[in-house]
C-alpha cells in the first residue's frame, strides 16, 4: 500500500495506491470519497478492492487547500457537471489506466458524494463499471447517463436525503438498456458502508441521519465485486 502523486491539470493529486497480491495485471479501480475527505475508511475500501485482485486508487480530491473550500468547491463541481473535481479524476483514471500492473481496465467507485461523482464521471468514457452508493442521481437521468457504462448501484431504504433516486437511476438505466444491479436496503440509512469512528461517528450521529449497517454493507460489496469481476474483466 503506498501513498502516491499523481500529474493533474490544477497542479499534483495526492492519493492512496492498494496492488493485488502477486505480480500480474489487474483492473483498475477508482475510490472516490465521500465528503470528510481521504479517511482511513476509504483506505480500508481500496485495501478490500485490491484483496479481491484490483489495482484500486484513492484520490485525495481535498488535497489542494482547507477542507471547507475543497468540499464547497467539489459540491459545485458536481452540480455543474465540471470542474477541478472531475479533471482531478480524469487524470487518476489515466494514471491507474497507464500504470504497469494495470490492464487498462478500469471501474470507478463512490460513497456518498463520492457516488454522486462515481455517477456523473462514469457516462464520459473510459471506465468498464461503475458503483455509485448512495450517490446522488441527475433529475435528467436518462440525458445525463446517456452512454453509460454498467451500473451497480446501493441505498438506504431510510435515506430521507435520497429519496425516490433509486427509482429514477434504475429508470433510466432501463431505458439506456445499461446492464445495471440497482438496490435498496430496507431500514438502512445514508452512508450505511461506513462505520464512521471516534469524532466523525459524533459528527454524523448528532447532526445527521446516518448509522452503519454491516450486514447490509456486506451485501453491497459481495454484489459490488460479483459485477466487476463480470464487466472490468472483460472490459479494456
Amino acid at each position: 500500500m503506498t501513498e502516491v502523486t499523481i500529474a493533474a491539470p490544477a497542479g499534483p493529486l495526492p492519493g492512496y495506491l492498494a496492488e493485488p497480491p502477486g505480480t500480474d495485471p489487474a483492473p483498475g479501480v477508482l475510490v472516490v470519497h465521500e465528503a470528510f475527505g481521504l479517511t482511513d475508511e476509504i483506505r480500508a475500501h481500496a485495501d478490500r478492492l485490491a484483496a479481491a485482485g484490483y489495482l484500486a486508487l484513492a484520490p485525495d480530491l481535498f488535497s489542494w487547500s482547507p477542507t471547507p473550500r475543497c468540499l464547497a468547491a467539489t459540491m459545485v463541481a458536481l452540480s455543474r457537471g465540471s470542474g477541478r473535481a472531475f479533471d482531478d479524476l480524469e487524470a487518476a483514471r489515466r494514471w491507474v489506466a497507464d500504470h504497469e500492473r494495470s490492464t487498462a481496465s478500469v471501474g470507478i467507485v463512490g460513497f456518498c458524494m463520492g457516488g454522486g461523482l462515481a455517477l456523473a464521471c462514469a457516462p464520459r468514457g473510459g471506465y468498464g463499471a461503475a458503483a455509485p452508493n448512495y450517490g446522488a442521481v441527475p433529475r435528467d437521468a436518462e440525458q445525463k447517463l446517456a452512454g453509460i457504462c454498467p451500473v451497480v448501484a446501493s441505498f438506504g431504504s431510510r435515506d430521507r436525503y435520497l429519496r425516490g433516486h433509486p427509482e429514477r437511476l434504475r429508470g433510466a438505466l432501463e431505458a439506456l438498456a445499461v446492464p445495471h444491479d440497482v438496490k435498496v436496503y430496507e431500514g438502512s440509512t445514508h452512508g450505511f458502508m461506513n462505520p464512521h469512528p471516534g469524532l466523525l461517528a459524533k459528527i454524523t450521529g448528532r447532526l445527521l441521519p446516518v448509522e452503519y449497517d454491516p450486514a447490509a454493507a456486506e451485501d453491497a460489496w459481495a454484489r459490488i465485486l460479483s459485477f466487476f469481476a463480470e464487466h472490468l474483466h472483460t472490459a479494456a
